[in-house]
């Protein structure tokens, strides 16, 4: 299995599948696609109002993979439970955070 994301020059471009109004925020590893691309599977408590699970979704990814929130950005998918998601820095470091959070043993190359 890939890792949910694409890697630019200087940090990652990730995939998530949301789901608002959970009872709990968590990470619940990767999902797939219809067409087979993974996905990373986030749930928060918010509800999808007025962008107040997307700011949740932002929150958590920057505490987990140990960034600041200012250094994501919601590239797509604002009103939809597929989105992608730009975060800044160094790329391998952020892959080897985002493959422990996802639940990966080891990296492995993601498509780019």
């Amino acid at each position: 299995m890939e890792l949910p994301c694409r890697r630019l020059a200087d940090g990652l471009e990730l995939r998530v599948r949301a789901r608002p109004k959970a009872a709990r925020d968590g990470i619940d590893g990767c999902v797939a696609d219809a067409q087979g691309e993974w996905w990373l599977a986030v749930r928060v408590t918010a509800p999808p109002d007025d962008g107040k699970a997307n700011a949740a979704i932002l929150r958590l990814l920057g505490k987990r993979m140990g960034v600041a929130v200012s250094r994501l950005t919601l590239l797509a998918g604002a009103a939809a439970r597929w989105k992608r998601i730009r975060v800044e820095g160094q790329p391998d470091e952020l892959a080897a955070s985002l493959a422990a959070m996802a639940g990966h043993s080891q990296l492995g190359e993601s498509k780019e």
